[in-house]
């Protein structure tokens, strides 16, 4: 496993994150999950060198029932077992208190972050992961025209006085990867989360090169595009029911994912050998990445996507080919067509 710095943070991250949506088989989003195989993952993960685990408050959250084990729960519960807390750097995040993903632009801060959410959600965190501080706490959403209220500064270096959380990131809202520049210039904000793929690679035009002159560390997730881009579907999938691509990658969705993937393979072979391989190469050849975060709740996946850190990176050539099988698009919202309207994609 290679390492990367991240940012100015002085921390040491592996190339390859764990992310942990799907680790807590989230009543909401990822069904199907087995809690005993997410602990194993987690153990495997370590193992072959991973130390950068990103959760969030609201993973496996159920909001009826309050019983199902949520993803910091699981987390805790190996880090306790297995006594590796000083060896890992956990990551998580502060859900907005009105719940809307994302935030649309207009909304006042004191609708999303007051005090009090930054403060309760931050202790909730720590109790579930059974920990004494968090080395990197994120907003889960964000609006750059907050970045000029008092509030929420004075409260995370509060909190940072307090050795609750050691820095301090944003994962920003979906496909808005500029929607955080204003905010990064208070020097508050030491880390950016946000979707970069093969697909997706706006963050190419302003947040990479913003990131490199300021020295930002950056975690892109959603690499494997929902898993798209394994490249392992067909136009016939069938995904679990309850499980949120059934939306996200309806038929005829699925269709046009089959025909652009299969293109992405006729570049395999030279580099790399497959879809995944090749989604996670293209992340890891920029320079300006700290780390990138999978989804991994299972074995398999933890040590297929680990040994993609070697330092190999894509050649120039192909990198250059990559950039025509860029498809922007915003699946998460079609639901509610108007949110562009009110700024949520990012023209």
């Amino acid at each position: 496993m290679k390492y990367r710095a991240l940012g100015k943070t002085n921390l040491k991250v592996s190339e390859i994150g764990m992310g942990t949506w799907q680790l807590a088989n989230d009543p909401n989003m990822w069904v199907g999950g087995d809690l005993n195989e997410s602990i194993k993952a987690l153990y495997k993960y370590v193992e072959l060198g991973g130390n950068f685990i990103d959760t969030a408050w609201i993973y496996g959250y159920d909001s009826e029932s309050q019983q199902n084990p949520t993803a910091e729960d699981l987390i805790g519960k190996f880090l306790k077992e297995s006594g590796k807390r000083d060896n890992l750097i956990i990551a998580s995040k502060i859900a907005p208190k009105n719940w809307n993903w994302p935030t649309l632009k207009g909304t006042l801060i004191k609708e999303v972050f007051p005090k009090e959410q930054i403060e309760t959600l931050v202790n909730e965190s720590l109790k579930r992961l059974g920990i004494e501080y968090i080395d990197l706490m994120q907003f889960h959403v964000w609006q750059d025209d907050w970045s000029t209220e008092d509030e929420w500064k004075e409260t995370i270096q509060k909190i940072t006085k307090e050795g609750k959380v050691k820095h301090w990131g944003i994962s920003v809202n979906d496909y808005q990867p500029s929607n955080c520049l204003k905010t990064l210039d208070t020097g508050l904000i030491e880390t950016i989360q946000f979707i970069f793929n093969i697909f997706h690679q706006k963050p190419t035009e302003k947040l990479l090169p913003y990131a490199k002159q300021n020295n930002i560390g950056l975690i892109a997730r959603v690499p494997l595009d929902e898993g798209g881009l394994t490249g392992k579907w067909t136009g016939d999938h069938k995904f679990l029911e309850g499980d949120f691509r059934n939306d996200y990658f309806c038929k005829e969705r699925l269709d046009e994912l089959v025909v652009r993937t299969d293109k992405l393979k006729e570049l395999l072979g030279k580099e790399t050998t497959s879809l995944a391989e090749l989604a996670l190469r293209y992340i890891l050849s920029f320079d300006e990445i700290s780390t990138t975060i999978p989804g991994m709740r299972k074995v398999q996946f933890v040590e297929s996507n680990t040994t993609i850190s070697d330092g190999r990176k894509l050649s120039k050539e192909l990198l250059k080919e990559l950039k025509k099988h860029k498809w922007e698009r915003n699946f998460y919202s079609t639901h509610d067509p108007w949110l562009k309207e009110f700024g949520f994609v990012e023209n």
